[in-house]
């Protein structure tokens, strides 16, 4: 299971996204990002946002 906080990226927002895959994380965290603080994910953004994504268990 791959985990993704949202303040992990920058965003004063406690939302937290579990996936199995990254690349699912990332399509969450892409349609989060959109719906809820109105940004749209660039393939740069994506690639920083890559680094922040743990395997649960990790800190």
């Amino acid at each position: 299971m791959k985990t993704l906080k949202c303040r992990d990226v920058g965003f004063d927002c406690n939302a937290e996204i579990k996936a199995n895959s990254e690349q699912e994380v990332l399509a969450q965290a892409g349609k989060h990002a959109h719906d809820v603080h109105h940004v749209d994910v660039t393939p740069e953004m994506a690639e920083q946002i890559k680094t922040k994504i743990r395997d649960d268990g990790q800190r």
